[in-house]
């Protein structure tokens, strides 16, 4: 038996978005008609999980999409948003999804350490205070808070992961 091996992939007309299902269906449209779109706009970014062996159409495991945000400092904690300017830049986690099929497998771990690693490589070019999320329900909230994620006072569904956390979780990955 073929031993599956995932890789990361930034949303490509080689991948199969139509046999995507995670369950979800404004993920699964957001995936089907509108990914790409925004990629071609520069809304945002979509990355894809995928079998490296399976030939094109690739089925896709998972995806997450990630674009630049900027926010007021003062929807932060007072402890994050102390000595920062008024306006600071940073990366939403628009969506993440994974298919059914593979779900409760630990891809969505693999699909935030993902987002996690290119946001390190944003920051490292034009900086940013952390990864932003909005949580679509307390479930989701409850999962990201598992990584660090913090809500946001002024909304307890948007959740906040400083890059010093993000930097320290990836170190710790080694």
């Amino acid at each position: 038996m073929a031993r599956c091996v995932h890789k990361i992939e930034l949303l490509a007309k080689s991948h199969d978005r139509e046999g995507f299902d995670c369950g979800s269906e404004p993920l699964n449209l957001f995936l089907k008609q509108t990914a790409r779109q925004h990629a071609e706009r520069g809304i945002s970014r979509t990355f894809v999980l995928v079998d490296e062996a399976v030939a094109a159409p690739k089925p896709i495991v998972g995806f997450f999409s990630l674009n630049i945000c900027q926010i007021k400092s003062g929807s932060l904690t007072p402890q994050e948003a102390k000595k920062l300017p008024r306006d600071v830049a940073g990366v939403r986690l628009g969506r993440l999804a994974v298919a059914k099929a593979n779900q409760r497998q630990g891809i969505g771990k693999t699909l935030l350490i993902a987002a996690m690693g290119k946001f390190i490589k944003i920051f490292n070019s034009a900086g940013g205070i952390g990864l932003f999320v909005d949580a679509k329900d307390q479930d989701a909230k409850h999962y990201y808070e598992q990584f660090g994620f913090v809500a946001m006072p002024s909304n307890e569904l948007e959740l906040f992961l400083p890059v010093r956390t993000i930097q320290e979780a990836l170190i710790t990955r080694g």
